[in-house]
């Protein structure tokens, strides 16, 4: 049998954006994720995302054995969540520029909830005001490529999130990942790792996009130092693992390898 993925996405991406880059893994790895995180009502977005982490631990609980937990963004910070809370069902996690929030800066968002003001300092907006109907699905695609943060995605990825993240409506198509579900994970980020943390319990590795927007120098040492995560920098944006699918996954499998290796 072989070893196992867990694979869990970034907001308003759904999994199936990351096709090039799971294929490539699924070549050494059988292969596991949740397709849309937030859109089952059993469990809804919330702050600090406590729903959100139940729902990707039922999710790996169903595999009936570890997993390694590979997750992008919102999906790493969820299978840290998830890696704190059920250790057990973890063999090893690998986490793609995740907002892992240093002291200060959970301090920061801690205010801005509440102070009402979230969306100056998360891109809760950008979320509410995205283009959400097209005429077809090459409407779309033609909608989306013009946009500078969609021109850097790899083509096939490009073409994956206009298959993978559309859904008939109407006389046309709309975004698969609803824009209200994403405006809410974003509002809701979690500003409690500083209290929560502590050395996992299992082998772990942060990727982190040396071009990152999201994540700074201050929140890796922080993950290093509280969380006992190996911080290696990659190539690219916050958006890398969509940027560059095949570069992402070999390291990845370079990751996963090493963690094979360790004694346990």
């Amino acid at each position: 049998m072989r070893e196992l993925i867990h694979f869990a996405h970034a907001n308003s991406y759904p999994a199936g954006c990351y096709r090039k880059l799971l294929e490539t893994l699924g070549h050494q790895y059988d292969i596991a994720c949740i397709e849309r995180i937030g859109h089952d009502p059993r469990f809804p977005v919330s702050d600090n995302w406590p729903h959100l982490t139940d729902e990707l631990i039922q999710s790996v609980e169903r595999l009936g054995r570890p997993v390694y937990g590979v997750g992008h963004s919102l999906g790493g910070a969820l299978t840290v969540l998830a890696a704190l809370k059920r250790p057990e069902l973890f063999a090893g996690v690998v986490i793609l520029d995740s907002p892992i929030l240093s002291g200060w800066r959970s301090r920061g968002l801690w205010l801005a909830k509440r102070l009402g003001r979230i969306e100056r300092v998360t891109p809760a907006h950008i979320a509410l005001g995205r283009r959400d109907q097209f005429d077809s699905v090459e409407a779309m695609h033609a909608h989306f490529a013009r946009k500078p943060l969609f021109a850097r995605f790899d083509p096939e990825v490009l073409d994956d999130y206009v298959r993978f993240g559309s859904e008939p409506s109407g006389d046309g198509v709309r975004l698969t990942f609803r824009p209200e579900v994403e405006h809410k994970v974003y509002c809701t980020l979690p500003h409690i790792f500083p209290r929560i943390a502590r050395p996992l319990a299992m082998p772990a590795v942060y990727l982190a996009g040396a071009a990152s927007d999201v994540i700074g120098p201050a929140d890796l040492r922080f993950v290093e130092r509280r969380f006992g995560m190996r911080v290696e920098p990659v190539p690219g944006s916050h958006l890398f693992p969509l940027e560059l699918p095949q570069g992402t996954a070999e390291e990845i499998l370079r990751v996963l390898a090493a963690m094979s290796r360790q004694p346990g």
